[in-house]
């Protein structure tokens, strides 16, 4: 992600990207050789060193709060990947501290510039399928598909495993379109391949509205050329099934203020991709970086996946684990 975030940046209109920080010799090389971009093996010297006016935290997850909270110290916005934190106490240090500084802050949920699951929460907001009364969602992909020796996402203490890596998509999504969980219960955290950590997460979620769904993700499932998130709402007027790719809409009647047709109504990204200046591995990889540059332009706070919003991903992720354990 690191790669992926300094390619765009690197052709952003309004950046200049003067600096990065690796542990990687080869990494580094590579910049040396074919650019002018300073490149550090220290954090801390490189923004003690070198004028920024934000960064971008892409390291494994148990690096986030010493990077993120030197950064903030040092009056810098930052854009961090996810998931946030391992520890909720330590997030909820970044949070306040990024109040108090007045910096903006964003975390790398990239699903929320897919425009599909925008169009989702636009039309839930809509109450086009009526009263909700349930939901689930999902998540799907071959990232382990076999025994063999781990890299840092299968050791738990740095951040790995099904749960963070994937199901905190999903539970971010959730979160954010549909409404908050506060109670967790019927876990199953499940060991396929992995040694230490779980490769499956079922669990029954209830969310402060009290309306409950379920919440499926499997990253050993080899079916799936690479990962496929999907939110589905059951609605006492209808359904929508929606995902990176299409939103399919079944209503029981017309809704005529949105044009749809009793029955089913399917429609694709292509109508609902966000305008972009640099496309790389998705649209809405630059749609989430251009929304934190213009944020930092205009002088505003993220409303789009702040570490306050991220934070709640992780204390949701804190009671799966817990719930897990009466299992």
């Amino acid at each position: 992600m690191g790669l992926s975030h300094a390619a765009i940046i690197g052709a952003h209109h309004d950046v200049d990207l003067i600096s990065v920080c690796d542990t990687s010799s080869f990494v580094l090389d590579a910049f040396k050789k074919f650019s002018a971009i300073k490149t550090y093996t220290d954090y801390q010297k490189m923004i003690d060193e070198v004028p920024l006016d934000f960064a971008i935290v892409a390291t494994p997850t148990k690096f986030h709060h010493q990077i993120v909270k030197f950064a903030l110290d040092k009056g810098l916005h930052i854009f961090c990947e996810k998931p946030f934190s391992l520890n909720t106490a330590q997030g909820k240090e970044l949070v306040d501290l990024a109040a108090k500084k007045l910096l903006v802050n964003q975390v790398g949920f990239h699903n929320h510039f897919i425009g599909t699951f925008r169009e989702l929460k636009r039309l839930l907001d809509k109450n086009v399928i009526g009263e909700i009364v349930h939901f689930t969602g999902e998540a799907y992909g071959p990232v382990v598909t076999k025994e063999k020796g781990g890299t840092w996402r299968s050791k738990p203490e740095e951040g790995g495993g099904c749960l963070y890596d994937y199901a905190s998509h999903v539970i971010n999504l959730i979160q954010e379109i549909i409404g908050r969980p506060e109670k967790i219960c019927g876990t199953l955290l499940k060991k396929f391949y992995s040694k230490d950590v779980e490769d499956g997460v079922y669990s029954l979620l209830k969310l402060k509205s009290g309306l409950t769904g379920a919440l499926l993700v499997n990253w050993s499932d080899e079916t799936y050329r690479k990962m496929s998130t999907s939110i589905t709402v059951f609605g006492k007027k209808g359904k929508i099934i929606c995902d990176a790719t299409e939103i399919k809409i079944y209503l029981k009647e017309p809704f005529l203020s949105e044009k749809l047709e009793k029955g089913w109504t399917i429609k694709y990204i292509t109508d609902f991709a966000l305008p972009v200046n640099f496309y790389l591995r998705g649209e809405e990889y630059s749609a989430q970086l251009d929304y934190f540059i213009d944020c930092i332009k205009e002088k505003k706070q993220a409303i789009y996946n702040s570490f306050e919003q991220a934070l709640y991903t992780d204390q949701v992720i804190e009671l799966i684990i817990k719930d897990a354990k009466n299992y």
